[in-house]
């Protein structure tokens, strides 16, 4: 009867390569299947507790426009509202909302459940942010179309919406997701979010040609700015497509930033 050592038997393991296979975890997720469980997550999550919040979204940006009316008659202050006011519906969610609950999930301890999934942190980021700015297209495509209704701007190019939506959203997002994973403390969080929402009132739905320098210097540093001037541009009888795609390609330049950012907040906030 031979004697065979116990390390090459099948199943078998030695101390050192007992102690290497209980050390081995399950591989992390690929990022697109990752992405799309944090998303749907999100999504069913935010449904029902959002849906209020995006009503009180549209319905504000719905009044701002209705206000304005009294005062602008039309031409390319009308155009401004009207973008405007379809943009902010994006700012109040994906940068006021997100600022809000990752301020929350910071503070309550919930990332730590993320940091223990086999989950990468950019899916995480982009999974809500994605999230939340799914819950802004039904309220933006409402606001822009009682808006060109209410001022007689043409509806003819709001098939724009499909890009400004995700593009300046994607930059809202990361700028809201990375104020509420910076934020000390949630009740800050809670107020960069308000301050960024009311700068996209302010800044967004007034006329430029109405602003001092400085404030039009302020609007530029905006990232939804962007998404109002590419969607401004389009209710001219002849949009400059070139100007549009420019003002789209600058918010997903911001959009990428803003998310590296709020990834690398993530980092940072999960292993503290």
């Amino acid at each position: 009867m031979s004697v065979v050592p116990a390390d090459v038997l099948p199943g078998a393991l030695g101390a050192e390569g007992g102690e290497r296979r209980a050390a081995e975890l399950g591989p992390r997720a690929r990022m697109w299947p990752a992405l799309v469980a944090v998303y749907r997550a999100q999504l069913s999550r935010a449904r029902v507790a959002r849906i209020p919040l995006l009503f009180v979204a549209t319905f504000q940006s719905v009044g701002i426009m209705v206000l304005m009316r009294g005062v602008v008659d039309g031409g390319g202050e009308a155009e401004s509202v009207v973008a405007g006011s379809s943009v902010l519906v994006v700012a109040f969610v994906a940068l006021n909302l997100l600022a809000q609950y990752f301020g929350q999930l910071r503070a309550s301890g919930g990332l730590d459940h993320y940091a223990t999934l086999p989950v990468p942190p950019t899916a995480v980021v982009l999974g809500a942010a994605g999230a939340y700015a799914s819950f802004t297209v039904p309220g933006t495509v409402v606001t822009a179309v009682f808006g060109c209704v209410l001022f007689g701007l043409p509806l003819a190019h709001l098939w724009v919406l499909a890009a400004v939506i995700p593009l300046a959203g994607a930059a809202l997002s990361g700028l809201g997701a990375a104020l509420g994973l910076l934020a000390p403390r949630p009740e800050l969080a809670t107020l960069l979010g308000q301050l960024g929402m009311s700068a996209a009132l302010l800044l967004g739905v007034l006329p430029a040609d109405r602003m001092p320098e400085i404030v039009r210097l302020a609007r530029d540093l905006l990232p939804s700015t962007y998404g109002v001037e590419a969607f401004a541009r389009t209710f001219g009888a002849h949009p400059d497509w070139a100007f549009v795609a420019g003002d789209l390609a600058v918010c997903a330049g911001v959009g990428v930033v803003s998310l590296a950012v709020a990834t690398w907040a993530y980092r940072r906030a999960a292993v503290r």
